[in-house]
């Protein structure tokens, strides 16, 4: 059985989640090619692809439901990743009972865009607040939590900072290795504005972010993963930085969960400003844990996953 498939026919094929259609042969194929197909108790949650328009892309989102859903869990993945890569945590909120809805941000994934490009942050915003449209609709039910892995946490955070005591996600806060600036970002900052006005950017270079071997060589052989870091984002994340470190204090109080063996995030200041800007946040560090928390080993994950069960009541 093939597990081909075409985003782009993919994204165009789908129709609003609240139009419930069967999954296509071809989104099957790309459920089993990320293992998104045997999720929850007994793999019994097979899931639903949609589609929305916001901003000008065409976002791809994705729904899980357990048969009586107590809560709602609203995930955010991170730069470069897509949906595809977090069946771990999918499974996880599953088992919980929460329902999952998610989507490809722009330019990752099945959604449109230039690849793992923005002009601005904001963009982040605008197809979260359609999500939460979307969860409404869907009438999906409360609490609604939010889960959010590097940049996705970026979002997330920004999100709490600006609309946290009126949000419509009023339960618990997931951040996992949050972006807020990046490791070696002076350099990083100051080589974007030497080479702005003529590198539209840069080759990526893929690197061992989870202790999983596995993960990188998965990586490797993704079709979604995008090639290049494209300049604008890294103008955006530089406009967007200083948008967090001014933002006013929020009541809120995310779980954040650390590795210590992060190589792709500034984590010592990130937290420093996350202590800052939160009420009492509760953080999980794990010495051993590099970046990417979603798909570390199975025994870092049980043991940040053990963390989270206990404070989602």
């Amino acid at each position: 059985m093939s597990d081909t498939f075409d985003p782009d026919h993919l994204r165009a094929e789908a129709v609003p989640l609240s139009v419930f259609r069967e999954l296509s042969s071809e989104a099957r194929a790309y459920q089993r090619f990320y293992g998104l197909n045997a999720v929850g108790p007994k793999g019994a949650c097979s899931g639903q692809m949609g589609r929305f328009e916001v901003g000008g892309y065409e976002i791809v989102t994705q729904l899980w439901k357990p048969e009586h859903p107590v809560g709602t869990l609203v995930l955010m993945h991170g730069f470069y990743d897509h949906v595809g890569l977090y069946g771990h945590v999918i499974d996880w909120a599953l088992g919980l009972g929460l329902a999952v809805i998610t989507c490809d941000l722009p330019g990752h994934g099945l959604s449109s865009g230039a690849r793992a490009s923005i002009t601005d942050f904001s963009e982040y915003q605008t197809v979260l607040n359609r999500l939460f449209i979307e969860a409404e609709t869907l009438q999906l039910p409360k609490p609604w939590h939010l889960c959010g892995q590097s940049t996705g946490g970026a979002i997330v955070i920004d999100h709490l900072l600006h609309h946290g005591d009126d949000s419509p996600a009023q339960g618990q806060t997931i951040l996992l290795a949050p972006l807020v600036r990046p490791r070696g970002w002076a350099l990083s900052k100051l080589s974007y504005y030497l080479l702005r006005s003529f590198v539209k950017g840069i080759d990526r270079r893929f690197s061992e972010n989870s202790n999983a071997p596995a993960f990188l060589p998965f990586l490797l052989a993704d079709p979604l993963q995008p090639r290049r870091l494209p300049t604008v984002w890294v103008g955006a994340l530089a406009k967007w930085v200083e948008r967090i470190e001014r933002a006013p204090r929020s009541r809120r109080s995310p779980l954040i969960v650390q590795g210590e063996a992060d190589m792709t995030v500034d984590w010592k200041h990130n937290l420093a400003v996350l202590k800052d800007k939160f009420d009492q946040p509760q953080i999980l560090m794990l010495e051993e844990a590099r970046h990417h928390l979603a798909n570390e080993t199975p025994e870092l994950r049980a043991r940040f996953f053990e963390f989270l069960t206990q404070r989602m009541g």
